[in-house]
């Protein structure tokens, strides 16, 4: 999922290339411009491109440029959310308690994550913007045991467009046919985490807990806020461990037979059907829990959900680490490792809801992309030897299994 921490961790202006429209020139429409005559235009045309390319530039940001800080702030939210300094910090909001919850998150997972590297230290940017909203990243990268670790959160205010909107919500996207092309008012704010350990076979982690609201757009003032939690947790290892892969399995089951019974096998099969590489048949990993556009429940008793299963992640995963940190691997099994990551990397470029969206608005490329390996492995056609302990692994890619 950045996941929608990797969708809102910063907005910047489109990446896609303006180009000149290919019609008869109107009052409204430019005709192309080529090697021909392109030097021949006058200095009022080329006044009247330029003004055209800058206005379709400035409209496609979708809100505003955010500015480094030195020090982190107690809130990133806007006053009228609860954000002013005389008082608990949006206490009382659903906005106010998600962004303490994402924020102690991210304290106590990199204390733990410090603390199991036994030196390596985060690197942590602040970030904020004039109008409301901001983030903090923290990656550890080439610690003793960690390769790469992000943990970053985000609070962001936004209008985004209607592409960007099909990609954070493209079930209310498809049902409505008569889906208007106007920019979308939003809040959102989340917690996005990949950790990716050094041993091969000590597993990478992927965690996102998120909360997005949507006001009226501009043509229907009025209309009902919407709203949805998102989130879930994921272990993808290069090597399997029944026993790590069923504690792990456990927690996430605890976590949420807290709230509904129904929640575990609902969320585990929708974790295997979304982390489906379609153009290689196979998961990225041994699943978890995954979950989106969650809304069909009481808002309290979700937010109290995507607390439970944030504040369970060390539990889950931080023994595993410290069984599989020091086992000694051969250049064989790095390899290995390596080509799993590779489709790591293919199924969060090409697939993932999160970066699409943040790729799609825009953004600080750093943190959308914090989630990719420092290394990563393709080789032509390979094919693990049938019965090897790298076949296992494929064969429970390809075919998911009930863990417990």
């Amino acid at each position: 999922m950045p996941s929608i921490t990797t969708m809102i961790s910063s907005l910047p202006s489109t990446s896609a290339p303006f180009q000149l429209p290919t019609s008869t020139p109107s009052p409204t429409t430019l005709a192309p411009l080529t090697n021909t005559n392109f030097t021949t235009i006058s200095f009022t045309r080329r006044k009247q491109i330029h003004h055209r390319t800058l206005t379709i530039r400035a409209s496609s940001r979708m809100i505003e440029k955010e500015t480094p800080e030195t020090h982190r702030p107690d809130t990133f939210l806007r006053e009228s959310d609860g954000g002013s300094s005389d008082q608990e910090p949006g206490a009382s909001s659903v906005r106010g308690r998600f962004e303490k919850m994402i924020r102690d998150a991210q304290d106590s997972v990199c204390a733990a994550i410090e603390a199991a590297d036994g030196g390596g230290k985060f690197k942590e940017d602040v970030w904020s913007r004039p109008g409301g909203g901001g983030g903090i990243s923290r990656v550890l990268q080439d610690g003793a045991v960690w390769e790469k670790a992000g943990v970053n959160v985000s609070v962001v205010y936004g209008v985004m467009p209607p592409e960007a909107y099909r990609a954070a919500n493209p079930v209310n996207a498809a049902e409505n046919g008569n889906f208007k092309p106007e920019p979308v008012p939003f809040f959102a704010a989340g917690i996005s985490s990949v950790l990716h350990p050094k041993n091969p076979f000590a597993p990478t982690l992927h965690f996102n807990y998120r909360y997005f609201e949507t006001d009226a757009r501009k043509d229907a003032p009025g209309a009902p806020r919407q709203w949805w939690f998102g989130g879930g947790t994921d272990l993808t290892p290069a090597y399997i461990f029944d026993e790590d892969v069923k504690h792990f399995h456990t927690v996430q089951k605890n976590a949420c037979d807290k709230f509904d019974p129904t929640f575990y096998p609902r969320f585990k099969k929708w974790c295997d059907d979304y982390f489906y590489i379609k153009h290689r048949n196979e998961r990225r990993g041994l699943g978890g829990i995954f979950f989106d556009d969650l809304n069909d429940y009481d808002q309290e008793m979700l937010l109290s959900f995507a607390t439970e299963c944030a504040n369970s992640v060390v539990d889950a995963y931080i023994p595993i680490i410290e069984r599989r940190k020091d086992t000694p691997f051969t250049d064989q099994n790095k390899a290995w490792q390596q080509l799993r990551r590779g489709r790591y990397v293919e199924f969060n470029l090409v697939y993932d809801r999160g970066t699409t969206f943040g790729l799609k608005t825009g953004g600080r490329i750093e943190s959308i992309l914090v989630s990719l390996p420092l290394t990563a492995r393709w080789e032509y056609d390979h094919q693990p030897e049938e019965g090897s302990e790298e076949w296992k692994l494929l064969d429970a890619c390809i075919n998911p299994k009930e863990w417990i």
